[in-house]
């Protein structure tokens, strides 16, 4: 048995008005990536230079104008990959690049050292302030804590005088998720005291949840709490950096914008520490599913993800949000029936919005096809077997033929499994197409015979039963009334024609045409849908005649 005892309730923040729920988000926030820090951090086998170098120019691409490029008095190699993006110019005028830097001087020199010849950057900035940690690791009281960012900040301010180009401070307290909002809100005050930050040259307070503790309506309330208690609110940027260990890291980043968040940093498939950083795709891609603008290039999915999965070593789950092999696919029957009606409906309607069920954008704007949406297995349905049929070949199934079909395709996934949309068709042509046996049309010669008060079809027909070769002539009201008559007469059968449809096959002078027709057994009261093709209608339905007594087994 779990023992659930062992674990207290994280405080809350008391904001009985709080008014985040009311709002909505109408704009992206500030993105930062800290995919070459946090994330790189995070690998099994951290990337070399030349891999950072071409994940740092990704980045780029994709539209971001911070990004955290790592730790450069940490280690040699992180020292080298800035110096690396600096000496060969790679840092465009409009990208900012952020370092991280523990509040230590020796730490903040080196720093200095690797930003030679970069024209702006953030210099970011952090000490744990949590109270477990200030209990348990660093063993020190509120104002000794304090008095570390305090001093970090006068270190960065006297480096800054004499640094050619420009600097802004960040400044983290670490594990803010689980510090009391009154002393976070006091020890960032005194930092920003020190920094004086003014409207035109703000500061940055980025307020992590370090370690998610507790549901994503918390961190909101602290977030808004910081936000309406800041002051000189107008000279701050208000950063988030969430991470994702109760698995709601979207949820608080998202929260925490209603909340006054104006900036949010993250990573891509939110590879981090632990279960990892706030997914930066997911949460732009949530915008742009409503209708706002994400400020980033993500019209490539899966060119974001070849990279991703090559420099990172690291795969993206087949369920993961917008970017999964599986995101856009549908195997329950009645899904893939909504999918279709409303892929139909979107085309009748010729709407310029979005608007089909279980698709929550249009896959084709972010770089993936409709190829996939619809997979056929065992537990598929109707609706999927004939958006197959359509989306893939072109034949649009009677919606009676549905159900008919579908049950031959299910019969088949419950011996092979998942089904290819080539073995369906394959199938089709089995059952329908190439069913030319006992019977097979071979020819026939239509005329219409008119008289004074009506019109009448005489028809002319070769065909074989079980390899002898026989005609008829018979009339009727239409080709399909004559040759249901004289098959009727030549078999000595009863039938009905209950439903017949038809409609082209691709465009242009070449196309073909497609005929279904479902026929009644009088005698045995079976049914079944017969299916004919040909560049000639009449041959088409005639052809589809045949293909639904052999499927009777009527000759």
């Amino acid at each position: 048995m779990l023992n659930f005892k062992r674990y207290q309730r994280n405080p809350v923040v008391s904001l009985p008005d709080r008014q985040w729920p009311g709002k909505q988000i109408t704009k992206a926030p500030m993105w930062c990536s800290v995919d070459l820090r946090d994330g790189n951090q995070a690998l099994i086998e951290p990337m070399v230079v030349e891999e950072k170098v071409e994940f740092f120019q990704l980045l780029v691409e994709l539209g971001f104008k911070e990004i955290e490029v790592g730790f450069p008095s940490a280690s040699q190699i992180e020292f080298d990959f800035l110096r690396q993006l600096v000496d060969r110019r790679l840092i465009p005028d409009d990208v900012t690049v952020q370092v991280l830097v523990q509040c230590r001087e020796h730490l903040l020199k080196r720093t200095f050292e690797s930003l030679e010849g970069v024209k702006r950057a953030i210099v970011h900035i952090y000490n744990s302030t949590s109270t477990l940690q200030r209990d348990v690791v660093f063993h020190m009281s509120k104002e000794e804590i304090k008095q570390i960012a305090i001093e970090g900040t006068k270190l960065v301010k006297e480096y800054a005088k004499n640094f050619p180009g420009e600097i802004v401070l960040e400044y983290s307290p670490e594990s803010f998720s689980g510090t009391e909002v009154d002393y976070a809100l006091e020890v960032c005050s005194a930092v920003q005291d020190i920094w004086e930050p003014t409207p035109e040259k703000k500061i940055i307070f980025n307020l992590p949840a370090t370690v998610e503790m507790n549901t994503p309506n918390v961190y909101a309330d602290q977030i808004e709490w910081m936000s309406r208690h800041f002051k000189d609110r107008d000279s701050i940027i208000l950063s988030v950096h969430p991470h994702n260990d109760r698995g709601t890291g979207v949820a608080i980043a998202e929260l925490a914008i209603l909340a006054g968040a104006d900036r949010v940093e993250g990573t891509l498939f939110g590879n981090g520490e632990r279960t990892g950083n706030v997914d930066i795709l997911t949460l732009a891609y949530n915008m742009f599913s409503q209708g706002i603008n994400p400020e980033l290039k993500l019209d490539n999915i899966n060119g974001i993800i070849e990279a991703y999965e090559r420099l990172c070593k690291m795969r993206v789950h087949e369920r993961h949000p917008y970017a999964g092999k599986l995101v856009f696919t549908a195997f329950s029957g009645s899904h893939q029936d909504a999918i279709n009606k409303g892929v139909k409906a979107m085309k009748e309607r010729n709407s310029n919005f979005w608007a089909v069920p279980y698709l929550p954008i249009d896959p084709s704007d972010i770089g993936r096809q409709y190829e996939p949406i619809v997979r056929i297995n065992s537990q598929s349905g109707k609706g999927g077997v004939a958006f197959i049929m359509e989306n893939y070949f072109g034949f649009k199934l009677p919606k009676g033929m549905h159900k008919e079909f579908a049950d031959v395709i299910q019969k088949l996934s419950e011996t092979h499994g998942e089904i290819a949309p080539d073995q369906i068709m394959n199938e089709f042509k089995a059952c329908y197409l190439e069913k030319k046996e006992p019977l097979h049309f071979i020819k026939c010669r239509i005329e219409d015979l008119t008289d004074r008060d009506e019109s009448t079809t005489s028809a002319e027909v070769t065909y074989s039963n079980n390899g002898a070769c026989k005609n008829f002539a018979a009339t009727g009201n239409g080709p399909i009334d004559a040759v249901q008559r004289g098959l009727m007469k030549e078999l000595g059968i009863e039938i009905k024609v209950l439903d017949y449809t038809e409609h082209a096959l691709g465009g242009g002078a070449n196309a073909q045409a497609a005929a279904y027709i479902q026929i009644l057994d009088v005698k045995s009261g079976r049914t079944t849908f017969g299916v004919g093709v040909s560049s000639n209608i009449t041959r088409a339905s005639i052809r589809a005649i045949f293909s639904a007594l052999n499927r009777l087994g009527l000759n």
